[in-house]
């Protein structure tokens, strides 16, 4: 949670409540990567990660201190003042915070809810789409395993073929099973991916399409 000791005790009360998060960032764009790629999609992106991703690519919205808390309904107005049917909330670890407010605020909207996960924390909030990508720091709980619409595996080396088929015994029989290389190894794994999914077709690639085509 966040843990800066300046905070009001209202705001640590709002806070608590869900209807005021430390945001990092928001934009529009396209959903990059798994099931939904290719979709347009409002992000919003919460500050706050203890998970400890040695990859990770936004490692500066670990410290949810420098991020600003920001009420649920401001970040609504943002979102309707795009052409946005759905929002993907990550972080970050975004199930470090009470999600349930902000979800029923957009879907009162009418907009889809997807989120981006380790499934380190109780799950909160109305989904439309989970995706679970979990991280071998900290495992997800059962009950995200359960619910996870789209199981992502991040491949950084060979062993993590087997993490992923150990994650894959996991979840619900009718989650989506992707593979995605690490960025920064995609030349190397990226290959073996192709192979691994061509001898196990119940997987398939994910790739960060945004980042080829230059956009957030």
């Amino acid at each position: 949670m966040y843990t800066t000791t300046n905070i009001l005790p209202k705001d640590k009360k709002l806070l608590y409540e869900g209807t005021l998060l430390p945001l990092m960032e928001q934009f529009y764009t396209i959903q990059g990567e798994g099931f939904n790629t290719g979709k347009a999609a409002y992000f919003i992106r919460l500050g706050g990660c203890d998970v400890g991703c040695h990859w990770c690519d936004v490692k500066e919205s670990w410290d949810a201190s420098i991020h600003p808390l920001t009420k649920t309904k401001e970040v609504l107005q943002q979102v309707l003042a795009h052409s946005a049917k759905a929002v993907v909330v990550t972080g970050g670890e975004p199930l470090m915070y009470n999600l349930t407010a902000l979800t029923r605020e957009l879907k009162a909207s009418y907009i889809e809810t997807f989120i981006e996960t380790s499934g380190a924390y109780k799950l909160t909030g109305e989904w439309d789409w989970i995706c679970l990508s979990p991280k071998k720091t900290m495992l997800p709980l059962q009950e995200i395993y359960n619910k996870a619409n789209e199981l992502k595996i991040i491949v950084y080396n060979k062993h993590d073929f087997i993490w992923a088929e150990e994650e894959a015994k996991k979840v619900n029989p009718d989650c989506y099973l992707y593979l995605q290389p690490e960025w920064s190894k995609r030349n190397g794994v990226g290959p073996l991916i192709v192979d691994y999914v061509k001898a196990n077709p119940k997987w398939m690639i994910s790739l960060q399409t945004h980042k080829y085509i230059n956009i957030p």
